[in-house]
């Protein structure tokens, strides 16, 4: 469990949490598209995976 809340305290995660919740918040509010926020969180969320299992390797 240690483990997990040491990974999420990381930099990156720290920064994909704050942008989804942003984007989440925007969109909730009607400021962007459900469409925009897709596209802006499927690619912090690539960009997040990807550095991850290319760190993995």
């Amino acid at each position: 469990m240690k483990n997990i809340i040491a990974g999420l305290l990381k930099v990156k995660s720290i920064i994909t949490i704050i942008l989804t919740s942003v984007f989440a918040y925007l969109s909730m509010k009607g400021e962007i598209s459900g469409e925009q926020f897709m596209t802006i969180f499927a690619t912090v969320i690539a960009f997040y995976f990807g550095t991850q299992t290319h760190k993995n390797e």
